[in-house]
């Protein structure tokens, strides 16, 4: 098809091979006429990424700014002073955080029980929070005395209280925290989310929609799943897997499954869901992101997985898409690939790098 005069590269139609002409000029004005700058649709993509593109040199040229900034903290003129601001945002987020939660209870509450491997996930992923929700109140308590003088200001608490004035998460809680990209504000939102989430589910049993991006570790959530199919069917957990079942109605989502679960809070970058054909389809123009409806995980034995045309969509916590091998064996990033049904080759998606994120950056 390359080879015949009338192939397009490309969907708008503007680049293709020239026809043949016998002088030189018809092919430099044909190159001339072509744009200056190349559309993102040469080279596969969708016309979003020029919006992502810019997002990213404006992030890179404002990160830069502000590494400039001053550090003087006189708090020259009508204004709060640095060290005021600082300690007015550590009372903010100790005034908005949650408190620890009893783990001994929810052990109590959810015992180890063979056939629900969830009790442990929930028991883990608890303590888990109470182990950032410590360092965090720790530090805000600490760098609220610092700025008083009430304390020595070490090179931690330092670079905690500059996370906070430039409204940035601190590497310190980030050690123990779950991956994330998002600012100071939103980030704060999101662990109360956690929590409350957490909460939900201690008070009023496993939810019926599990929101996938409260985990922290995500994989161990995911292989309890496996785990009690496993165990239900006495089938070697080895040759289980998930397939995978978007739910376009969200009536089919009132009650628990038999096996599985339903997982939401999941987005798509790099195309969007057609709910009338079942199936991906590209992203609406300016949107970056769009959410993917509710997926039910449904363990099976890998020899059963239904034959489909799908794109092996890869799951990552943060647009990031990189992470590194933790001690468990797995990334602090990838969580896994997801088959979806798609209308087109797979090898248009992989071109357009799509990908779903459990979480965005803002």
């Amino acid at each position: 098809k390359i080879l015949t005069d009338d192939y397009k590269f490309s969907m708008s139609g503007t680049y293709y091979a020239p026809p043949y002409a016998q002088e030189r000029q018809a092919y430099t004005d044909f190159i001339t006429s072509l744009p200056l700058i190349a559309a993102p649709e040469v080279y596969g993509l969708h016309s979003n990424a020029d919006i992502t593109k810019d997002i990213k040199d404006t992030n890179i040229l404002l990160d830069s700014l502000m590494s400039t900034q001053s550090r003087d903290t006189s708090g020259g003129g009508a204004g709060k002073s640095q060290d005021e601001i600082i300690s007015d945002v550590a009372t903010d987020i100790l005034e908005r955080i949650k408190p620890n939660f009893d783990t001994e209870t929810i052990q109590r509450a959810y015992p180890q029980n063979y056939y629900d491997s969830m009790n442990t996930v929930l028991v883990q992923e608890a303590a888990r929070v109470n182990n950032l929700l410590n360092v965090v109140r720790t530090s805000l308590l600490d760098i609220r005395k610092a700025v008083k003088g009430l304390i020595l200001l070490s090179d931690a608490l330092d670079a905690v209280g500059m996370a906070l004035f430039n409204g940035r998460v601190p590497a310190m809680w980030l050690k123990k925290s779950f991956p994330s990209l998002k600012p100071l504000a939103s980030y704060v939102k999101e662990l109360c989310e956690r929590v409350d989430f957490f909460q939900n589910w201690i008070d009023h049993g496993p939810p019926v929609v599990f929101w996938l991006s409260g985990f922290f570790f995500t994989q161990a959530f995911l292989t309890a799943s496996k785990q009690n199919y496993a165990r239900k069917f006495k089938v070697e957990i080895d040759k289980v897997d998930f397939d995978f079942d978007v739910v376009d109605d969200m009536e089919n989502c009132k009650e628990k499954p038999e096996d599985g679960v339903f997982c939401r809070g999941l987005y798509f970058d790099g195309a969007s869901w057609d709910f009338e054909k079942h199936t991906l389809t590209e992203q609406p123009p300016k949107i970056l992101f769009m959410p993917v409806p509710v997926i039910w995980m449904v363990p099976k034995e890998t020899s059963k997985f239904k034959e489909f045309q799908f794109y092996n969509c890869p799951l990552y916590k943060t647009a990031d898409r990189r992470g590194i091998l933790s001690t468990t064996g797995h990334s602090t990033n990838f969580v896994m690939s997801i088959r979806l049904p798609t209308a087109v080759v797979a090898d248009h998606w992989i071109l357009r790098g799509l990908a779903m994120l459990t979480s965005l950056s803002d």
